[in-house]
C-alpha cells in the first residue's frame, strides 16, 4: 500500500478526503471509513501529560483508530 506524507494510506478512488492534520497517536485521517474517535491511551482522554498537550493525540484527547478491521 502506498502512502502519503502523514504517513496514512494515498488518497485513491472512492477515497475520503482528509478532515484535517493526524496527530501521531491517530491510525488513519478522520474521516476515514471504517475508522472512529477513541479516548487516547497515553492521556485517558484528559489531552495533557506531564503539565502539556500529550504527544500521543496532540491535545485532543482522542485519536483516531480504525474500527472494522480494515
Amino acid at each position: 500500500m502506498n502512502q502519503d506524507k502523514t504517513g496514512g494510506p494515498e488518497a485513491g478512488p472512492g477515497s475520503a478526503p482528509s478532515t484535517g492534520e493526524m496527530a501521531p497517536g491517530d491510525e488513519a485521517p478522520a474521516g476515514t471509513e471504517g475508522t472512529g474517535e477513541d479516548i487516547c491511551p497515553d492521556c485517558g482522554g484528559s489531552g495533557c501529560t506531564d503539565g502539556g498537550d500529550c504527544p500521543g493525540c496532540a491535545g485532543s484527547g482522542k485519536v483516531i483508530k480504525g474500527i472494522s478491521g480494515a
